[in-house]
């Protein structure tokens, strides 16, 4: 068999951690199936969607997308970009907050070393026109129903967009992608591995994941604590 004709090795992948950094945020592997999306040199494939300091540390995903239900503030970008390891995707706003302040914000986020700028859905044409105009960093649209008009947003200067459609995410993802075969897409892939599959099918090109809330992980760990103080006073010494 000639040098050329040799079978193709399996791609090992060594996986190395320490017993401290063992006990994070997982991301679904079925995520590596996606193309990703290579901004200033970097691909990324899973993003995390929180804002929470401690899931900021304590994940593997590829990047952050750090949007939250309140008027977007230069002091909360500075802090979740200070303390992650990973990009950090930030919401400059669009809903509420619009305009001449979205771009202020936007400027704010950029030199803080956002990689990204992600503008609500109600995002008017006239504010992302604004925000192209003062940075030099991608802007995301979030993008929650087929019905939006995709065309305008993206010649106004977005440059990916984010799909959060709930159950319909796919179906936006699969017409999106019809429409527009090049556009950067990220979506949000569900609970499973076969809603995360389905969406990177229907053209995604990165998902993100809504972890469990720190609540919620702590009383895991609690509860396996208790039991874990159960079994060693059943099995103490004290009952012989």
């Amino acid at each position: 068999m000639s040098e050329t004709e040799q079978p193709k090795r399996k791609k090992i992948i060594p996986d190395i951690t320490t017993v401290l950094r063992a006990d994070v945020i997982n991301m679904p592997k079925i995520i590596a199936e996606c193309s990703g999306i290579r901004i200033h040199g970097r691909r990324i494939k899973s993003i995390i969607f929180t804002t929470d300091a401690a899931q900021i540390i304590n994940h593997n995903a590829d990047a952050i997308m750090a949007v939250y239900p309140f008027t977007p503030h230069p002091a909360i970008s500075n802090a979740l970009i200070g303390i992650s390891p990973v990009p950090v995707f930030v919401g400059v706003g669009g809903g509420t907050t619009g305009g001449a302040r979205c771009a202020q914000i936007s400027i704010f986020a950029e030199a803080q070393g956002a990689v990204g700028l992600v503008v609500n859905s109600p995002t008017t044409l006239e504010t992302i026109r604004a925000i192209a105009d003062v940075v030099d960093t991608p802007i995301i649209c979030t993008v929650v129903s087929e019905y939006m008009d995709i065309r305008s947003r993206l010649e106004a200067g977005v440059s990916i967009l984010n799909i959060s459609g709930a159950s319909r995410t796919v179906d936006i993802v699969r017409k999106i992608r019809q429409d527009y075969p090049e556009v950067p897409i990220i979506a949000t892939g569900g609970p499973t591995d076969e809603t995360i599959l389905a969406t990177i099918r229907a053209g995604a090109n990165a998902i993100t994941i809504t972890p469990p809330t720190s609540a919620e992980l702590f009383k895991t760990k609690m509860d396996r604590y208790r039991k874990k103080a159960e079994d060693d006073f059943l099995e103490s010494d004290h009952l012989i």
